[in-house]
């Protein structure tokens, strides 16, 4: 009878209707703890805030700066006293140093989006404040860890995303609209740069080399690429006036939700890349897109980089195509910033020469 009786109540725990009351009660439950790690995020990023403000307001704007480090001395040896670890030296240092980089909006907003501390401390370390906002947003979008943020600011991501080449009212208008609406513009997804340094090529390759060890190097190649893209296709054939034509590599970016066709390239870009690249996409665009999609992208990329070449051309706002540099060793932060602003100085010509 007790087998029996075990045997009823699984089977009654197991029907259809009590099955989807379980489902509903561990959705509940999972809501209900997101709210509060939510909740418990926020406050502690708002009181390490607050408490970088009072030290700011009370310690460094009454003209008492130089008395700064004896006192954080003093404030650290107190509070863990009464408080226990977690507030040392180091600790009032980024407190007060959110106080001055961010307002409490701000903390609120990154806090609520899943930012934690950690990351917040991560952007601490960057002085401009529309790359310190970009770096905020690709966090929130692309759910990095703090590990990933760490990694992408090292790798001076901003600094190789297309949109950093352009005007400063022209990222920040950019970076507003993708805070207020998460509709990503392809100048955030692409870069002008990409570090290509995990495929192990020889010093003299081929393309056909280089497309072989990006599809053995495939998931790295997406991560370097951006974490919304997947990968559809290599050497795809297409057939036009009975003529065949191949297209090195597909991928679909879900964020922009297009195909996107990657023509690899040795040397430097040449004008006529364009024309082909425009046969493929129109050819994606008839036969390959799906009524859900918008119209395909390009992206042409060369191991050598003309910067004025792809600059000019890249100052299209419409354009379908992209224009990029990849690199299998990687340069100098010296290189990148000096590409970097011959890239803005460019833009900021074309600006005012159309105003």
């Amino acid at each position: 009878m007790i087998i029996m009786q075990g045997s009823s109540s699984k089977t009654l725990m197991d029907s259809p209707e009590n099955t989807m009351l379980f489902k509903d009660l561990c959705l509940i439950i999972d809501e209900a703890r997101r709210h509060v790690a939510t909740s418990v995020n926020v406050e502690a990023c708002l009181m390490n805030w607050h408490v970088g403000k009072c030290i700011k307001n009370s310690v460094l704007f009454n003209q008492r700066a130089e008395y700064g480090k004896q006192i954080l001395e003093n404030l650290s040896k107190k509070l863990t006293e009464k408080y226990g670890v977690g507030w040392g030296k180091e600790k009032l240092k980024h407190c007060v140093r959110s106080a001055y980089l961010f307002t409490e909006d701000e903390i609120r907003y990154a806090a609520r989006t899943q930012l934690t501390w950690t990351h917040l401390r991560s952007l601490m370390s960057i002085k401009d404040t529309l790359e310190r906002q970009f770096y905020m947003e690709m966090c929130r979008i692309e759910h990095w860890d703090t590990r990933t943020l760490d990694q992408k600011i090292d790798g001076q991501l901003y600094q190789r995303t297309a949109i950093s080449h352009r005007p400063e009212d022209v990222i920040k208008r950019e970076l507003e609209e993708l805070k207020a609406t998460d509709a990503l513009d392809p100048d955030i997804v692409f870069r002008s740069t990409y570090f290509l340094d995990m495929l192990g090529l020889p010093d003299v390759f081929s393309e056909r080399d280089l497309e072989n060890s990006i599809l053995n190097q495939l998931l790295e190649f997406i991560k370097e690429l951006g974490s919304d893209f997947t990968f559809v296709d290599r050497q795809k054939r297409i057939t036009v006036d009975s003529e065949d034509y191949f297209i090195d590599l597909v991928f679909f970016h879900r964020g922009l939700r297009r195909l996107v066709a990657i023509d690899l390239k040795l040397g430097k870009f040449k004008p006529a890349y364009e024309g082909q690249m425009r046969l493929y996409l129109r050819y994606l665009n008839k036969n390959d897109r799906k009524p859900w999609e918008e119209e395909p992208i390009g992206l042409i990329l060369c191991s050598e980089g003309n910067t004025e070449h792809i600059q000019y051309f890249m100052l299209d706002d419409d354009s379908d195509i992209r224009v990029a540099q990849y690199y299998t060793q990687l340069p100098s932060k010296e290189i990148l910033a000096d590409r970097l602003q011959r890239a803005i100085a460019i833009a900021r010509e074309h600006q005012i020469e159309t105003k």
